[in-house]
């Protein structure tokens, strides 16, 4: 048992036990616990870099590839990008309490077990371990009638998916007689036959693992979760759950169940599909820019699943940029959103950013480099990342998904458009207030990123590179 290849987990898991500990003893309510829970995400990603070491641990339920560590380090990233932006706005909203950077960095460590899962039972318990500190969060501001119902809404649809994903794991294991990965790989090797049962269990697999992702037709939570949880918590949502989610279906579909693809492509190219049709269409009539933004991360799923639904090395590694770029111009949207107080209030809709580009200029600039960077402007980083899985479908045949995704990248540029608009054109009488240092970092990281990535995109693509040679082999 070679745990030593899971330290980054165990130091993470360490992590929120010593903030834990350090914030109950004596109790801590400030932001303490916060800068703790951000130096110890950075320490296990410096961690994760130095680790070079591959393979499997805990009799083949963990592996530690490139793969493994280029989507844990995005995961890292998010988790300390968000967890920076919580720490001011949970002081000025009375929600400082320590319990929240202990329970996000339990939800990481969740991700970082899912993204190295090599059995459907460690990638069960991954999701949990994800799952149950999300279900909490989403609620933590329990005076909020709106908060208290996005954390039960959350918990009821998020045990249907744990259940379906379940049935599908038991249906597999039935009609297999295994659930590690790698005996699965053999199982389903060309020339093997492969009954009916096995084809169900992987629909219901996919099933709940595209629950997490919010891809149609599982997306029912997310516009109600992203609304009523606070600004920061639906920032954790958008980002780093998103990127194990994606991770998590792409070492499934790709790896024991690559020989199936026949069976499961055919599903990714409609959930695909239908993610972008209905994130481009629903976000047209929403005036909560949180739930706006709800709608645009199920689009953007529907993107990142482009590349992965035409099956192809190719377009794995567009899905793996596309991640990387969606998860800063994200981060950086909601940077944006956390700073959105007027007279020390939080506000929420799109007309509350009516003249920012008069009274905060710098913080307009950055909104409007992520808006067009969503919108897939070029030379903007976003162009570049929708780029890559559309030409990935264009190699593969898959010409009508392809324009599909041109389609609705058209029809999102409006809404994205009408936030620029909003903020430059329109006047307000009571202006925002100014944006905390800390968010301004944020913001001004993200926005640079997006802007010089045409400079040198190098380093990004070859990582993904990598990632894909490893997980495809």
């Amino acid at each position: 048992m070679n745990w030593t290849l899971a330290l980054p987990e165990i130091l993470l898991a360490v992590s929120g036990l010593v903030i834990l500990l350090a914030c109950v003893i004596p109790k801590q309510d400030t932001s303490y616990g916060g800068n703790m829970a951000v130096i110890g995400a950075l320490l296990c990603a410096a961690v994760l870099v130095m680790m070079q070491d591959e393979g499997t641990a805990f009799s083949g339920q963990y592996i530690a590839d490139p793969f493994g560590r280029f989507m844990k380090l995005l995961c890292l990233a998010g988790a300390a990008a968000t967890l920076l932006l919580a720490i001011d706005f949970n002081e000025r909203e009375k929600l400082a309490r320590f319990e929240f950077p202990v329970l996000a960095l339990f939800a990481t460590t969740g991700m970082m077990v899912m993204i190295s899962a090599n059995d459907l039972m460690s990638v069960y318990i991954g999701l949990e371990l994800l799952s149950l500190p999300l279900y909490v969060i989403a609620a933590f501001n329990r005076d909020n009638g709106r908060s208290a119902e996005a954390g039960l809404k959350y918990f009821v649809l998020g045990a249907l998916a744990s259940g379906l994903l379940l049935y599908g794991t038991s249906l597999v294991y039935g009609f297999a007689g295994s659930t590690n990965f790698d005996k699965l790989a053999e199982a389903f090797a060309p020339g093997q036959s492969v009954s009916a049962g096995v084809v169900v269990g992987l629909v219901f697999v996919i099933a709940g693992l595209a629950f997490k992702a919010s891809a149609v037709p599982f997306h029912m939570w997310t516009p109600d979760v992203y609304e009523g949880a606070p600004t920061p918590v639906t920032a954790f949502f958008a980002a780093a759950p998103k990127v194990a989610a994606i991770a998590l279906i792409v070492r499934v579909l790709t790896g024991p169940f690559a020989d199936l693809s026949d069976q499961w492509q055919q599903v990714l190219l409609l959930i695909s599909a239908a993610s972008m049709l209905l994130g481009s269409f629903a976000a047209i009539g929403q005036r909560n820019i949180k739930r706006l933004m709800a709608y645009s991360s199920i689009g953007h799923v529907g993107y990142a699943l482009m590349g992965l639904a035409v099956d192809t090395d190719v377009g794995v590694r567009g899905v793996l940029v596309y991640m990387a770029i969606y998860l800063v111009m994200n981060i950086g949207t909601f940077a944006v959103l956390v700073s959105m107080r007027r007279q020390g209030k939080s506000v929420e809709l799109i007309d509350d950013l009516a003249g920012l580009g008069k009274t905060h200029p710098g913080t307009a600039m950055w909104m409007a480099i992520f808006m067009f960077s969503m919108a897939g402007v070029p030379p903007l980083a976003g162009f570049f990342g929708k780029l890559y899985v559309f030409l990935a479908a264009m190699q593969a045949g898959y010409l009508w998904l392809a324009l599909i995704g041109v389609g609705t990248s058209v029809i999102g540029g409006y809404y994205y458009l009408r936030i620029i608009k909003v903020m430059y054109f329109d006047s307000t009488e009571q202006p925002l207030d100014a944006a905390t240092p800390g968010v301004g970092l944020v913001m001004a990281g993200s926005g640079l990123f997006n802007v010089l990535f045409i400079l040198w995109p190098a380093p990004l693509i070859g990582a993904a590179q990598l990632a894909v040679a490893a997980l495809v082999g």
